[in-house]
Order: structure tokens, then sequence, then C-alpha cells
């Protein structure tokens, strides 16, 4: 049987240190579904156009694509100040 995962934004430092990810203001779960990866994609898009995090216009796409089709995660190496962390769903 497949791994269930489930999916949460951060804003946090640049480092993207653990003790910066606050758990009570990044508290939206994204699970492994279509209709929510699209959520997920419109939650950094909202993040992005509120200055919380940064990328640059020409990863947009990458971004997209990580999040929508391949591994959320993945979309973390092109964001500052954000990063997208798995976690397996009992």
């Amino acid at each position: 049987m497949k791994e269930k995962n489930a999916f949460i934004f951060f804003n946090c430092d640049e480092e993207k240190s653990q003790k910066s990810m606050n758990v009570f203001y990044n508290k939206e779960i994204f699970r492994d579904l279509k209709v929510s990866r699209k959520a997920l994609f419109a939650k950094i898009e909202e993040e992005l156009a509120a200055g919380r995090i940064h990328a640059k216009e020409e990863d947009i796409p990458a971004i997209r694509d990580a999040i929508l089709n391949g591994n959320p995660t993945d979309a973390s190496a092109y964001i500052q100040y954000g990063t997208i962390l798995s976690f397996p769903i009992v």
C-alpha cells in the first residue's frame, strides 16, 4: 500500500530553519489530492502577492509543476522565506 502524504506550507527564515516554522501560524494541511494541490498552489500565489515569500518570475512554472504534478516539496528550492514539508498520513 502506497504511503499517503500531506503537505504543509511554512513561512520561514531565509535558511528555512526548523525554529522559524510556526505550526500555529501555518496550520493549513494540504492532502495529496488534485483539489488540495491546487489549493496549495493558490496559497503560494497568495503569499507571493502579499510579499511574505519571494520567488523569481521565471521559477513560477517550475513551482506550479512541482506542486500540481510532481513532489510539492521540490517547489521549496525556488521559494525564499517559505518551504513545503511533507508528512505521512497514518
